[in-house]
């Protein structure tokens, strides 16, 4: 086990939620995504976001992936933090 997988079971007991239904890889990608294509402290924020439609029914690979988009398509004029192509 890592430190995260050890972060994420204790705050899954805590929250009472079963660590095995959390998707980590893919809310880690979708940090990534929008903390280096859109700005860095949306990626917090869009985790967040990302659980509250989860926790409304959302499929969290889907939602992700659709988040993820939106972000690959963010315009830099906006606030992006990506370099002019």
């Amino acid at each position: 086990m890592t430190v995260l997988d050890d972060w994420v079971t204790a705050v899954c007991a805590e929250l009472g939620l079963e660590p095995a239904q959390v998707p980590v890889p893919t809310v880690l990608d979708l940090a990534r995504d929008v903390a280096h294509q859109v700005v860095r402290p949306g990626a917090p924020v869009t985790a967040y976001l990302l659980g509250l439609a989860v926790g409304r029914g959302a499929d969290p690979v889907a939602a992700a992936a659709r988040l993820a988009d939106l972000a690959g398509t963010w315009p830099v004029e906006l606030g992006g933090d990506r370099p002019a192509d």
